[in-house]
C-alpha cells in the first residue's frame, strides 16, 4: 500500500492550490483519509480530515479556507485550498486509516509529504 500526494507548489497570498493523494494497493476497505501539515520548527497538525461516508472534520486554521473531499472509485483525497496565507507554508501530509485484504485490523499509512510555499 503506498499514499502518493501531489499537487504542492509556490503561490502568492490569496491564492488557491489543490492537493491530491492517491491509495495504491489492495485494499479490502479505505476509512478515513486526512490531511495534516507540518512547518518548519512545529509539530505536525492536522489541516482537515473526511470519512468514508463524508463526514469532515477541519482544523481551526482550515475552517472557511479549505475543503476536502474524496472519490472513493480512485481511492483518493483532495484538499482546495483557498486564500492561502503565508501561515499555510508547509509540508502536507496524506493519511489514510485503511483495511488491508487478509488482515483482521485497520492500519494508518502516509504519503511522503508535499510542499506548499505561500509568499506575501
Amino acid at each position: 500500500v503506498q499514499l502518493q500526494a501531489s499537487g504542492g507548489g509556490s503561490v502568492q497570498a490569496g491564492g488557491s492550490l489543490r492537493l491530491s493523494c492517491a491509495v495504491s494497493g489492495r485494499i479490502f476497505r479505505l476509512n478515513t483519509m486526512s490531511w495534516y501539515r507540518q512547518a518548519t520548527g512545529t509539530g505536525r497538525e492536522l489541516v482537515a480530515a473526511i470519512t468514508a461516508d463524508g463526514g469532515t472534520n477541519y482544523g481551526d486554521s482550515a475552517k472557511g479556507r479549505f475543503t476536502i473531499s474524496r472519490d472513493n472509485s480512485k481511492k483518493t483525497t483532495y484538499l482546495q485550498m483557498n486564500n492561502l496565507k503565508p501561515g499555510d507554508t508547509a509540508v502536507y501530509y496524506c493519511s489514510s486509516v485503511l483495511k488491508r485484504h487478509g488482515f483482521a485490523a485497520d492500519s494508518e499509512y502516509w504519503g511522503q509529504g508535499t510542499l506548499v510555499t505561500v509568499s506575501s
